[in-house]
């Protein structure tokens, strides 16, 4: 039995990376040891959003002379990347043009086992004068079970404009067929300042339609634990991803439907769409 098990979490696991890569997904951005360089315009009509233009960046630089355990990094708006962002288009928007906030720059060290542990420390600055330290670290743990895979990870961060937080993750992942990919994700994200854990559930299907063309279903119910257990929104949406250019330029269309607790769990349609350059070694 073991032969099978092992082929199908091998299969798992590369589609998976696969998934994660052209989606452009923080678990490819964190774990990969190849140069990684994002840039991101999104635009978001409907709920929570108010027709703006929203600029990001972020490049995980490998420096080869430390065998891949020294990274550079540089980010705008670093305290925005403590977690992944499950859904697409969460953020707050105007009728402009935005640019970041902040710059951050860190370095990294990190040390790995492929598709089994991946463990990172950054330590950095972030612009503009007054300049201000950050530090975060962030771990991680992969096991096939059966069928399935599990991941653990746990991050841990302090930001002068955060204070001391830490966000865990767990994914649960299974091949459903040769283009679909089901994944389960739990996310708790604790701040010290509130008092409160930011939580989270996404269900979501991912969707392989050819070498450019992709497809998510998701569906999330997002909560809080202070002052009391409630639910925040529920949200439900559809993300188109088109490979437009090569193997660097991508375009997003995610249709999206929200239900928040502020609008009394009525239904509330928002819009999101994303030009994205994605550049590692191997593209």
């Amino acid at each position: 039995m073991e032969a099978p098990r092992d082929y199908l979490s091998g299969k798992v696991t590369s589609f998976a990376s696969y998934i994660d890569r052209f989606f452009g997904g923080d678990r490819h951005y964190q774990e990969s040891n190849q140069s990684v360089l994002q840039l991101d315009l999104t635009r978001t009509a409907g709920f929570n959003g108010d027709r703006k233009f929203d600029l990001a960046a972020r490049l995980n630089l490998r420096l080869p002379v430390t065998e891949g355990r020294l990274h550079l990094l540089i980010e705008t708006d670093p305290e925005k990347n403590i977690t992944a962002e499950p859904t697409p288009g969460q953020t707050v928007l105007r009728n402009q043009v935005v640019a970041p906030g902040s710059v951050g720059l860190a370095a990294r060290y990190e040390t790995a086992v492929a598709n089994v542990w991946h463990f990172s420390t950054d330590a950095g600055l972030k612009f503009p004068i007054p300049v201000r330290p950050f530090v975060r670290t962030r771990g991680s743990y992969s096991a096939p079970m059966g069928e399935w895979r599990l991941t653990a990870t746990q991050s841990m961060y302090w930001f002068n404009t955060l204070g001391v937080g830490e966000t865990s993750e767990l994914d649960l992942e299974r091949f459903i067929s040769e283009p679909v990919l089901f994944r389960a994700t739990s996310t708790a994200t604790w701040l010290n300042d509130k008092q409160n854990f930011d939580l989270r559930q996404d269900l979501s299907i991912y969707h392989t339609l050819n070498d450019r063309t992709a497809l998510l279903y998701q569906a999330s119910v997002i909560g809080v634990s202070n002052p009391a257990y409630a639910v925040t929104d529920y949200v439900v949406l559809l993300l188109y991803r088109y490979r437009m250019h090569r193997e660097w330029l991508f375009f997003e269309l995610s249709p999206q439907l929200h239900f928040p607790q502020v609008m009394k769990y009525q239904p509330s349609p928002a819009l999101s769409m994303r030009l994205e350059a994605l550049f590692d070694e191997s593209r």
